[in-house]
């Protein structure tokens, strides 16, 4: 009875398993499998938005003027990371790129500043600038531009690498240093606008010998200059009640205008405000750029196989636009309702020629920005502007004073001091006695609230505030001696216009939305860092992290 019993388990395992396969077979079948699924699961395309000076409440306080397509789409079927700060110092446009892409801060990819001190050269050098290659496109030297001052890896980079050079990634930006560090060093090409009198989009050597046909094509199409026109506001400028006045004294304006208010005719205003350029300061700069990806997507055909492309994009004239007008303006809410717009055709233009579910997007800032410090001032909020020449000149006084000359300081900028090393040692003063002097006597000087030296941020671990702030903003090899940190909404900026570069949340607190391929519906108050972007990144193509990298991958994003 047995053996029947055994017989018939073994008849109806064969008859309901279908023909026996060797141990190969089956090994190979779900090889196969296991490579299909993997492939298919990574989306085709990888855009990064990086919205230059884009603080996070302007999700909130424009809510109503957004439609459906744009920020909206990203928050209902994407994830909203509402508590996404920047965990380092300086708070700047090339450090922020940078380490958007990256996933770690200055302290080890080197981009301590937009232009910085360079300690070997004695001279201030600028974070793209690259005098060894030529530019592509102009025969202006706005294309001499390159990574190499950037030491560590962009996921963009990691995806090339991982895909034996097939997967593609392309930079595009108005400003040179926001489609290069993005791009990375591997990058097929990084783009960004060169205005003036050409209103071209241009490159560097460093990624090819000419112009692609399509940049060309897209030179040729007088596609700026079609932007030259009036610029008024969308809806009734009574209806944009989220802002403060039209007219007002915390505003910059354009030359040749009398009153930085609505309508602004570009046309005529740009003779006296650098041609083209004055697109930059507008929200067709915004709307050109928009352009420029779409054309950049089609001409390179990008997503258009199942080996992950990586499209970098970043919106610069939101930090024009706030530079000169201020974060309050009604020309800052007009800005953000026309990038809405800008925002719902580009993802309309991914759907249709990538795929809806395709493609993966995430977008960010590099850095907020503060209210003007005059209209805080003006309400009775702490805050106004330094001045750098009483500083300067009690400073002085105080080095003849104490060390019989000024020029142990070598420079100052990035509210850091930089010593000359060589003439402390020859004066035989200790290094470290010097800098604990400086750090003191700065301490005494009207709206500076801390000051740090570069013995302390190499010496001591700092796990809170805004010395954890300051030490991952540090470079030994870059960073200056001492490093100054002004009262809060205190700046060395114009009356006019809004800044940026602080540790405080004005700054830190920028968007961080995801959605598309692989990314989870939902949201978070949760803290998240900029840096846990290009490890999240990473982690959806199943790469390897950017080599830097100090984030964590957000697992409460990836489906």
């Amino acid at each position: 009875m047995k053996n029947i019993f055994t017989l018939f388990g073994i008849l109806f395992l064969f008859f309901s398993c279908g023909s026996p396969k060797s141990a190969v077979d089956v090994k190979t079948e779900s090889i196969v499998k296991t490579e299909k699924v993997t492939t298919n699961s990574k989306p085709k395309l990888v855009v990064g938005i990086v919205v230059d000076q884009m603080r996070y409440d302007y999700l909130t306080r424009f809510d109503s003027k957004f439609g459906e397509g744009g920020f909206k789409r990203m928050m209902s079927e994407g994830f909203n990371c509402k508590n996404n700060h920047f965990n380092y110092v300086p708070t700047y446009t090339g450090p922020g790129h940078a380490s958007i892409y990256t996933g770690t801060t200055p302290k080890y990819h080197g981009i301590i500043g937009n232009n910085f001190y360079d300690k070997e050269t004695k001279e201030m050098v600028y974070c793209a600038g690259d005098d060894t290659v030529n530019s592509i496109g102009t025969t202006d030297d706005a294309g001499k531009m390159s990574t190499h001052r950037m030491q560590t890896t962009t996921f963009g980079d990691e995806n090339r690498l991982f895909t034996q050079m097939q997967g593609k990634t392309i930079g595009v930006s108005l400003k040179d240093r926001g489609a290069i560090l993005p791009a990375g060093h591997t990058a097929n090409a990084a783009y960004w606008f060169h205005g003036k009198d050409e209103g071209v989009w241009i490159t560097s050597s460093f990624y090819l010998k000419k112009l692609p046909q399509w940049v060309s094509d897209f030179n040729m199409s007088e596609s700026a200059e079609s932007y030259l026109k009036e610029w008024n506001t969308v809806y009734d400028i009574s209806t944009y009640t989220e802002s403060g006045s039209d007219e007002n004294s915390f505003e910059g304006g354009f030359k040749g205008k009398e009153k930085a208010t609505f309508p602004y005719d570009l046309k005529a205003l740009s003779k006296d405000n650098r041609g083209f350029d004055i697109l930059k300061a507008t929200p067709y700069g915004n709307s050109l750029t928009a352009d420029f990806a779409m054309a950049a997507i089609k001409g390179e055909n990008l997503g258009k196989d199942d080996i992950t492309d990586v499209l970098a994009v970043s919106f610069s004239s939101t930090d024009y636009v706030g530079h000169n007008f201020g974060v309050n303006s009604k020309e800052i809410e007009d800005t953000y309702i026309r990038l809405d717009k800008d925002l719902e055709r580009f993802f309309n233009y991914l759907d249709a020629t990538v795929g809806k579910g395709e493609y993966t997007v995430f977008l960010t800032a590099d850095h907020g920005a503060v209210d003007v410090p005059a209209y805080l001032q003006s309400v009775n909020v702490p805050a106004g502007y330094v001045d750098n020449k009483d500083r300067k000149e009690k400073f002085n006084a105080f080095l003849i004073e104490t060390y019989g000359t000024k020029d142990i300081v070598e420079n100052i900028s990035n509210n850091q001091i930089f010593l000359d090393r060589a003439k402390v040692k020859s004066l035989g003063l200790n290094l470290f006695d010097v800098q604990n002097a400086i750090a003191m006597e700065q301490l005494t000087y009207k709206n500076v609230s801390k000051v740090y030296t570069a013995n302390a941020m190499s010496s001591t671990s700092f796990s809170t505030g805004v010395e954890e702030l300051l030490q991952n903003g540090f470079n030994q090899k870059r960073s200056g001696d001492v490093i100054l940190v002004n009262e809060p909404a205190f700046i060395s900026y114009g009356k006019t216009g809004s800044t940026h570069g602080s540790a405080l949340n004005y700054d830190t607190h920028v968007p961080l939305l995801l959605f598309g391929k692989g990314i989870k519906q939902g949201e978070t108050f949760t803290k998240t860092v900029i840096t846990d972007i290009a490890p999240t990144m990473s982690a959806l193509l199943g790469i390897s992290f950017p080599n830097g990298a100090i984030g964590q991958p957000l697992s409460i994003v990836i489906d």
